[in-house]
C-alpha cells in the first residue's frame, strides 16, 4: 500500500488504541538499555512485546477480513 492512490485504512477506535499501545512498548524497548533490565525485566519486556504483537496481527486480522468499502 505504498501507492498514493491506495484507500486509508479506518480503524476503530479500539484498533486504533491497540495499535498505539503497540508502537509505544515497542518506542519504550529501543529506548531502553537492555544489558541494565537483567534477566527479570528482560523476560517481562519480551512477554509485553508479544503480547502487543498479538494485539497487532488481531487488528490486522480484522482488517483483513472486513468488506473493500
Amino acid at each position: 500500500m505504498h501507492d498514493d492512490h491506495a484507500a486509508r485504512l479506518t480503524l476503530t477506535p479500539t484498533q486504533w488504541t491497540t495499535v498505539d499501545f503497540a508502537r509505544r512498548d515497542l518506542e519504550y524497548a529501543r529506548s531502553e538499555d537492555l544489558a541494565h533490565l537483567g534477566e527479570a525485566g528482560l523476560i517481562l519486556l519480551i512477554e509485553k512485546l508479544r503480547g502487543r504483537l498479538g494485539d497487532a496481527l488481531q487488528v490486522v486480522d480484522e482488517l483483513a477480513m472486513e468488506p473493500p468499502q
